[in-house]
């Protein structure tokens, strides 16, 4: 098939999406702590952050009884988000602590790239909270093409470029949440299950609109 310049799909949102999942055990499936950041620079409900964390993915409890919160600035947007994409990603099918999850408002995002081979972070605050995602030691940068069928919504093609981290933290009010990352398969690849998402974008394709 030849390759075009112009996709003639529909954009639904842009911008960065990097995750961090742990695990305590990494001989067993389950993962102990599920991270994702959004800094969305598109999408019909504007521009916004946000972070989901599920410190305890399986509990269907919300913030503070256990450590499963969203902070955002842009509520209306990441509801949208959130059922339209996170619901429907493979790590977070069916997890109770999603549903459960308390609501948050975010006052300040700070993004601290530094060395970006060495270390990234993503500091939130609001609501009484001081949310970290800490990347250390990352890889080379991998462009990624996803088509409709192998994504994660099974409903999109998406694009983006991921750098693998060796390490990550996820502190919140500078406690950390236990647990260490994974090696998972990821297209056809072994990747860690800390990584950098950048300039990610979805894209409805032309007839599915």
């Amino acid at each position: 098939m030849n390759r075009v310049s112009h996709n003639p799909g529909r954009v639904e949102w842009s911008g960065e999406n990097p995750g961090i999942y742990l695990k305590e055990n990494t001989q067993v499936e389950a993962y102990s702590t599920l991270a994702l950041f959004f800094r969305v620079t598109l999408s019909p409900f504007g521009r916004g952050n946000a972070a989901i964390v599920l410190g305890a993915p399986d509990k269907a409890l919300g913030w503070p009884d256990v450590p499963n919160f969203i902070m955002t600035d842009n509520q209306r947007m990441m509801r949208w988000i959130v059922d339209g994409w996170v619901t429907k990603m493979p790590t977070f099918v069916g997890k109770a602590g999603l549903g459960a999850m308390t609501w948050l408002d975010c006052d300040s995002v700070e993004k601290r790239p530094g060395d970006l081979k060495a270390r990234y972070s993503e500091t939130l605050r609001g609501s009484g909270v001081t949310l970290e995602m800490i990347w250390r030691d990352m890889g080379p940068p991998l462009p990624v093409e996803v088509t409709k069928e192998n994504s994660a919504t099974k409903e999109h093609e998406m694009y983006s470029v991921f750098l693998e981290a060796k390490s990550a933290q996820v502190k919140i009010n500078s406690t950390a949440l236990p647990g260490q990352i994974a090696d998972r398969q990821f297209f056809g690849r072994t990747m860690s299950t800390a990584f950098l998402a950048f300039s990610e974008t979805w894209v409805t394709p032309e007839g599915d609109s």
